[in-house]
């Protein structure tokens, strides 16, 4: 069973117009509402199901800015920033603690890959740091094993994905956001060749810009509008244990194992490194592209052949606004969690911190994580179409860096100076020719 998010009521009045249409009510979308709100520009969000209530309330809860691609740590470090003080701005409660994460290393081969990490994360300057073994055994007391070292980064933090989003969300509207819930966007109009309003199922509304933060339908609802967005989707799998007592505070990373304390004083536990591929149409229609993500990746992922391939091949790639849409056909995308890989996480995690062993599973469960072939996000306008933004691809990163994604991509629709340089995470990498290399 999946986790519910907790419950933000729409508004009942659909705006004739807006200056700005947010397209998807996540973690990514509430934070650009709320940073548009906070500029002043009229801006309603419009979420199909609920806010949260798929993987921006199905994530591990991490906020860490360690092992970040080069191109998302400037991003992820004013991430950071603003999850210290997001509690006091929204007037809400996020979850979020500042206590530390660390990256367990079994090998030299571990330390190598965080020494190449650190040195080009350098120049950024993160608290991240290698500690020893020693030091790793003081903070991480109880543990049945040693290892050779640890990534650690005292700053990183962690927040509870069923609050943030509806809790940035209300603070959204308490700054003139409109919040509308149950109220899927069909499709983006057009006028002079630039965007002019959407079309909703609960009846249009004009405006300048649509910024689509669609998580896992983005691709879906791009290529309705003429769009080729590259992105794939990854099930991950989840779930919370029973209070534990006598476990250390920081987020832990370790190979089969991830946890971090909730406030409930249980765990969120997955099993880093496991993910499950499902196959699907668009896998044969993109293959080319994610060549290299499968290369690099090859060993955390598990190839899928199952319904969901069916399901997608039954889903409409184009349809007309006046007719129901996908989006309003399923509005919470609840897939199912992986047992095998959940057990295997919950014996390893069992043998190395004797702490879990009468540790209760109380849930599990699963969300579908929207990856790019490069395995960064888009940030930024979309060229083909003046006016449409798109804040997607955040390839299981997003939920740490919302905040700060969020007001970049504020910055970016009201033409202010970006908080970080938006070239990196531009959509036209896919098509000019820029490497698009994992690193």
């Amino acid at each position: 069973m999946a986790p519910r998010p907790d419950p933000v009521a729409s508004d009942e009045k659909v705006p004739a117009r807006t200056a700005v249409v947010v397209v998807g009510g996540g973690i990514i979308g509430t934070s650009t509402a709320l940073a548009l709100a906070e500029k002043g520009i009229d801006v309603a969000l419009c979420e199909k199901g609920e806010i949260g209530a798929e993987q921006s309330g199905r994530n591990w809860g991490w906020c860490r800015t360690q092992g970040r691609d080069p191109r998302e740590i400037a991003l992820s470090l004013e991430a950071m920033r603003m999850w210290r003080g997001l509690n006091s701005k929204i007037e809400g409660d996020t979850g979020f603690r500042a206590e530390g994460a660390i990256y367990l290393c079994d090998n030299d081969a571990d330390v190598a890959k965080y020494e190449s990490w650190l040195e080009k994360a350098r120049i950024y300057q993160p608290d991240a740091r290698l500690i020893s073994s020693a030091e790793v055994e003081k903070l991480l007391p109880g543990a049945t094993r040693k290892w050779h070292a640890g990534l650690y980064s005292p700053s990183a933090g962690r927040a509870e994905p069923q609050k943030a989003a509806p809790a940035v969300a209300e603070g959204a509207r308490r700054r003139g956001a409109t919040i509308l819930t149950h109220c899927a966007v069909r499709g983006v109009e057009t006028s002079a060749g630039r965007v002019s309003g959407v079309v909703t199922e609960r009846g249009r509304i004009a405006c300048d810009s649509v910024v689509l933060a669609g998580g896992a339908w983005s691709r879906l609802m791009c290529g309705n509008q003429g769009i080729d967005f590259p992105q794939l989707k990854v099930r991950a799998s989840v779930f919370r244990t029973s209070p534990v007592e006598g476990m250390p505070l920081p987020s832990v990373a370790g190979s089969g194992f991830a946890f971090r304390k909730r406030l409930d004083g249980g765990y969120s536990v997955a099993n880093r490194g496991h993910s499950v591929a499902e196959i699907v149409p668009d896998s044969f229609r993109q293959f080319f592209r994610y060549i290299p993500a499968l290369r690099s990746q090859w060993s955390d992922l598990g190839l899928r052949l199952g319904e969901r391939f069916v399901t997608e091949l039954r889903t409409p790639r184009r349809w007309d606004l006046d007719a129901v849409t996908p989006f309003e056909q399923v509005r919470i995308l609840d897939p199912q969690p992986d047992h095998k890989i959940l057990e295997a996480a919950h014996r390893k995690l069992a043998e190395t911190f004797p702490a879990f062993a009468g540790a209760r599973i109380l849930e599990r469960w699963a969300g579908l994580i929207d990856v790019t072939p490069d395995v960064v996000p888009v940030i930024g306008p979309v060229p083909s179409l003046p006016g449409f933004f798109l804040a997607s691809g955040f390839s299981g990163h997003g939920f740490g860096i919302g905040p700060a994604a969020g007001r970049l991509m504020a910055d970016l629709v009201a033409g202010d100076t970006p908080i970080v340089d938006p070239k990196p995470l531009r959509f036209e990498r896919f098509a000019d020719g820029s490497p698009t290399a994992i690193n």
